[in-house]
């Protein structure tokens, strides 16, 4: 069982949105969307706009060969409808643990509730990541924090550190539905 991120489309497109300018990478896009994406732009910008996208431990950063791309935003467009996300790729030199002791403060402080793995074989947080629920605005979100960013190309370099992702996600109609952090 896996905490909900970057789809593997989406991780894909990312990489492909590296060699557009910077300046259009912060504006919302539909990212691995198809057609039931079109008319999403203000819900991914409201998803962008999530101050935990911002928040990282001390000495966390964009991988260096990711600076300059910030948040990045995406639609998924399946047969169990519209995922939208935003998420953002951070360098730390600490480990895990130092991550997950920042985000775990961040989230409660936020009303962020965490959301543990059922699965009989779940992994610890420290491995895989974790994830917590929120309502805000009458939208059910999802933040989850990945360390399994293997599906990136390229590589996100860290310096001898470890990468990570940090993510928002909703359904289109923000009701949650089929929305969870585990599948």
């Amino acid at each position: 069982m896996t905490p909900t991120s970057l789809s593997a489309r989406a991780r894909v497109g990312l990489a492909a949105a590296l060699v557009v300018p910077a300046a259009f990478l912060g504006a919302c896009s539909a990212v691995g969307g198809g057609a039931g994406c079109r008319g999403t732009a203000a819900e991914l910008k409201y998803l962008a706009a999530q101050p935990v996208l911002g928040s990282a431990p001390a000495g966390a950063a964009a991988p260096a060969n990711y600076r300059g791309v910030g948040v990045t935003t995406g639609c998924d467009d399946d047969s169990s409808g519209r995922r939208l996300h935003a998420e953002r790729l951070y360098a730390f030199p600490g480990g895990p643990g130092d991550v997950m002791a920042h985000y775990t403060r961040t989230a409660s402080a936020a009303g962020w509730q965490p959301e543990h793995d059922p699965g009989p074989k779940a992994p610890d947080a420290t491995i895989a990541g974790a994830c917590w629920t929120r309502t805000d605005k009458g939208r059910h979100l999802l933040l989850s924090v990945d360390f399994r960013t293997g599906g990136y190309a390229p590589a996100p370099k860290t310096a001898g550190g470890i990468a990570y992702e940090v993510s928002v996600g909703t359904t289109s109609d923000g009701s949650g539905g089929e929305a969870s952090c585990w599948h």
